[in-house]
């Protein structure tokens, strides 16, 4: 193959990822939307390539189906957070910090801010409205979020165990409730008493 082969080959490709890119993104936009207006269940295929102007083969192509749109959405949710809480606790090291309680409260405090940013999308995965087996895979993840949490602590499971519930209470309780403002405050006075335990 020529050198101009090659790079008409190259540029044809690079077209056609991007287009597909494109695609997935449209997809799982529309996909976000639908699940939002009308819950998983009551969303169709249909319904969300219609929205991202796209076709039944193109969703399959990219996503095994709606469960997996809502699942890539999970991911992407928790890639946020993930970072989110990776930067505060890192921000909070770098001032000098390093008691243990605080600096969990500081990715605490930025999980909790980040669900409050994104409280729409931070709600549909908590209203039990997901594909089945979903209730496994965000288990899973609290179990994750557990065990980076336990790397600030000196072999204190209980501990962290306990403060882990907590958050993850009041995680459920901010995303749910009603009222913004109430939720904001809730979010700072449970943050609050988690920053007052002590290690055993």
């Amino acid at each position: 193959m020529s050198g101009d082969t090659e790079r008409v080959a190259t540029g044809a490709g690079a077209r056609t990822s991007e287009r597909g890119a494109a695609t997935r993104t449209a997809l799982l936009s529309s996909a976000r939307d639908a699940f939002l207006a009308s819950g998983f269940a009551d969303t169709g295929v249909n319904d969300i390539v219609a929205h991202a102007q796209a076709s039944v083969g193109s969703l399959y192509h990219h996503f095994s189906g709606k469960a997996d749109l809502y699942l890539a959405l999970f991911e992407e949710f928790q890639e946020r957070q993930t970072l989110r809480t990776t930067q505060a606790v890192h921000a909070a090291l770098t001032t000098g910090e390093d008691e243990p309680v605080r600096l969990f409260v500081a990715g605490a405090r930025a999980y909790l801010d980040g669900c409050l940013a994104e409280r729409e999308i931070a709600a549909l995965f908590l209203r039990g409205d997901g594909p089945p087996g979903f209730e496994v895979v965000m288990r899973e993840r609290l179990r994750q979020w557990t065990t980076r949490a336990a790397s600030l602590f000196d072999d204190e499971n209980a501990l962290v165990v306990v403060l882990a519930g907590a958050l993850n209470a009041a995680v459920t309780e901010v995303v749910l409730s009603e009222d913004e403002d109430v939720a904001r405050a809730l979010a700072e006075d449970v943050l609050g008493i988690i920053g007052q335990i002590r290690r055993p």
